[in-house]
């Protein structure tokens, strides 16, 4: 090789070399949407105290998309307010991020009415009921995720629960809250009623029982939904996952507090017991 040929050669390769290492060093960005129906955003955060969106941003981690690196999440709230759903569907889907994460059913339902290109993840009831998806098996849309219940036995399960507890009771009532796990459980606290509930961060912060899916893995689900489609994969051929365990807990402190004997058949068949 001549000299003046070896030379434009080094050359080119010191110019090109920068610019490739400036590449790498500048992974492509991810641009994702977190909505909530009631959960402030300061809670949705890896570093903050909601084992929810710890679960969720530790599986996206363990995927390889880490905030602050090569994953931008934008957090929304409608506070509890379901007046909010429509209005904040329309905002966030006009800001064009490249998937959107939500909770419960109605809001994931006004997102689907909003966009029908942008990926959507949700964590939801009875997405069929509401017309989310075509079915639970072939979801047929935008639209895939978790489902928090497995139909009406379920409700059916909470309510011999109750039963056990309380067998004389003559009334029973369905209380449904717009606000955050202790909001509920504090109305139920004030007026001394015994109560069962969805899922176990409500017998956490002092509710009597809950029997329902774990969240936290639910919501790891979420994050391993949201790294498929980010990875290229199509909401319309990620089935919505059912939950096949679910969580029955026990507060026994709550249950002291309002003076009821919890039978020992009961405490027996508890996956964990909160003394």
């Amino acid at each position: 090789m001549r000299r003046r040929e070896f030379i434009t050669l080094l050359g080119g390769a010191a110019v090109a070399w920068p610019l490739s290492a400036r590449a790498q060093q500048s992974p492509k960005k991810y641009r994702i949407a977190i909505v909530s129906p009631a959960f402030p955003v300061g809670e949705m955060r890896e570093g903050a105290d909601n084992p929810q969106y710890v679960a969720l941003f530790g599986e996206l981690r363990r995927l390889g998309y880490v905030e602050g690196h090569n994953l931008v999440a934008e957090r929304y709230s409608a506070e509890g307010r379901s007046e909010r759903y429509v209005p904040l569907a329309d905002e966030v889907t006009r800001t064009k991020p490249d998937l959107i994460v939500a909770a419960s059913t109605p809001l994931v339902r006004a997102l689907k009415d909003a966009t029908d290109s942008i990926p959507i993840v949700g964590t939801m009831a009875d997405p069929t009921a509401y017309g989310v998806v075509t079915s639970v098996a072939r979801p047929g849309g935008n639209v895939t995720g978790v489902s928090v219940e497995a139909g009406l036995e379920i409700w059916a399960k909470r309510l011999q629960i109750l039963r056990e507890i309380i067998p004389k009771s003559a009334r029973v009532g369905f209380i449904g809250s717009r606000v955050t796990w202790d909001g509920l459980v504090t109305l139920a606290t004030r007026h001394a009623i015994p109560a069962i509930y969805t899922s176990r961060e409500f017998a956490e912060v002092g509710g009597l029982m809950s029997y329902g899916a774990n969240l936290r893995d639910i919501s790891r689900q979420v994050g391993a939904y949201t790294g498929r489609i980010l990875k290229g994969a199509k909401p319309v051929d990620l089935p919505v996952v059912q939950p096949t365990k679910f969580e029955f807990v026990i507060n026994l402190q709550t249950a002291r507090a309002l003076r009821l004997e919890v039978p020992p058949t009961l405490l027996a068949r508890a996956d964990e017991v909160i003394e």
